[in-house]
């Protein structure tokens, strides 16, 4: 394993080699890195006083070949919107970060493919697939900032989860880099390719902790055009789970978004201080952002009529222009109004939706019994059983921070939830993995671990221990 204790800086062997390698300009030192912020939504600055900045695959090779001669820990940066502290970094790490390798190589319309640098932000491949006549599914809160490669990396997931999946389904072939400086190129452009292993499976979702994804294959779709959107108040949960299925039915397989906010959570986006207004009554259980692309208006207002003669939803608002659009979708998104609170934690799990009630029910009741003024706000990609919390227990103290852990994570091992919908393990819920992977799952983890990375400097002590 990687000497995690030592500092490597501007002085160090390592660090001459790389300049020797990649050139003084590609190479940051000292202030210029650890001036930098260590991620979102974090007060503190990279620890780490190393950064190479890599504008090719040959480049990302050439470093790690250096990195793996001297035995040096190596962490991936992309666009630094990870929750989970799986880029966080210490002064005996160097960094490789992708921001240089930012270029789209090749659009292909007619087979509805492009082929993206690993650094290209998530926005400007939705905007250059839409100046093709084509759509990137893939669509999230950070998407300004976050990157393909970061995307690819923890598997992201997003808004629209229910009607296309998550990026692995959006992935045809990538290229990555090992440790010792291999590349890894399986730039497949198919849809269909079973000869062999399918190798881009093995650097998706792994964190970077398997190899370094530098280029991608993305597949895209035909621009939708349409994408009527509502948001519902329905009084209780079952209700809610009667409406998904209502919802899909009545829109013909186009519902693309079923993003559930908790009354808690309504009432936090839609009071001062936010600055978004009220488009319902705050007096209903749950409220649902229904998105259906490809359907239309009519579809949509058919499918709500139905579900007030059934008594499926109480009350309903279509948005009746894209203004009015992007503030429901403001609602669901303004999600940095929890820090009101702070310190406040933020929880990603899953579970199955029948299941979902009773447990949300039951760690809102663990924490009241635990925590007399702990906040607590829910929302979440319901359709796809996903549920994010934001905790404000009180204080941010370390004994705190795990008895508000415990709540939330202990209730998944019974019911075959996950610790982690969509965000990754990284090292926040690496002591958790236990709960919901048996040994069995986790010791094959770590053989592939040291099949790829025997050393151990790839992301080290990220998901799980190598050993």
């Amino acid at each position: 394993m990687a000497e995690l204790t030592k500092v490597i800086d501007s002085s160090s062997e390592v660090t001459q080699a790389l300049i020797q390698a990649l050139g003084a300009e590609t190479v940051l030192l000292d202030e210029d890195v650890n001036a930098r912020g260590a991620g979102i939504w974090r007060t503190d600055n990279i620890r780490a006083q190393v950064l190479v900045r890599p504008k090719t695959t040959e480049q990302v090779a050439a470093a790690l070949k250096v990195c793996h001669a001297y035995d040096q820990s190596v962490v991936t940066h992309g666009g630094l919107t990870g929750l989970v502290e799986g880029a966080l970094t210490n002064e005996g790490d160097v960094i490789i970060s992708l921001e240089r390798m930012n270029e789209i190589e090749e659009v292909l319309p007619l087979e509805r493919t492009m082929i993206a640098q690993a650094g290209v932000p998530l926005q400007v491949v939705q905007e250059i697939a839409e100046s093709h006549g084509l759509m990137f599914p893939l669509d999230l809160g950070a998407r300004g900032s976050c990157t393909i490669g970061g995307n690819i990396s923890t598997n992201a997931g997003g808004n629209r989860v229910i009607r296309y999946g998550m990026m692995r389904d959006m992935v045809l072939g990538l290229e990555a880099v090992l440790m010792d400086g291999t590349v890894i190129s399986s730039m497949n452009q198919m849809i269909k390719n079973n000869a062999g292993y399918d190798l881009k499976q093995l650097f998706i979702g792994t964190e970077g902790t398997l190899g370094i994804v530098t280029r991608a294959v993305l597949r895209c779709r035909e621009e939708v055009t349409t994408q009527p959107t509502a948001l519902v108040g329905i009084v209780d949960f079952d209700h809610l789970v009667r409406f998904l299925k209502h919802a899909d039915r009545g829109l013909g397989g186009n519902l693309s978004a079923f993003e559930v906010m908790w009354n808690d959570y309504y009432r936090l986006v839609s009071s001062p201080p936010a600055q978004n207004s009220a488009p319902l009554s705050c007096d209903y259980g749950f409220y649902v952002l229904v998105e259906g692309m490809g359907a239309n208006d009519e579809t949509l207002m058919a499918m709500l009529n139905g579900a007030l003669e059934d008594e499926l939803i109480a009350d309903a608002v279509i948005a009746q222009s894209e203004a009015q659009r992007m503030d429901i979708w403001a609602l669901r998104d303004d999600v940095e109004q929890v820090f009101q609170f702070a310190p406040t934690m933020l929880f990603d799990v899953s579970l199955r939706i029948p299941l979902m009630e009773d447990y949300v029910d039951g760690v809102y009741a663990r924490l009241q019994s635990e925590f007399e003024d702990a906040k607590v706000f829910t929302l979440g990609h319901m359709g796809d059983g996903n549920i994010h919390f934001a905790i404000a227990p009180g204080d941010d103290k370390t004994e705190t921070r795990k008895r508000v852990e415990a709540c939330v994570y202990e209730p998944l091992e019974q019911i075959g939830g996950s610790v982690s919908a969509e965000h990754g393990v990284g090292l926040e819920k690496k002591p958790y993995l236990s709960l919901v992977r048996d040994e069995t799952e986790i010791d094959l983890m770590r053989r592939m671990k040291h099949a790829l990375d025997p050393k151990g400097l790839l992301n080290p002590g990220k998901i799980f221990d190598a050993s």
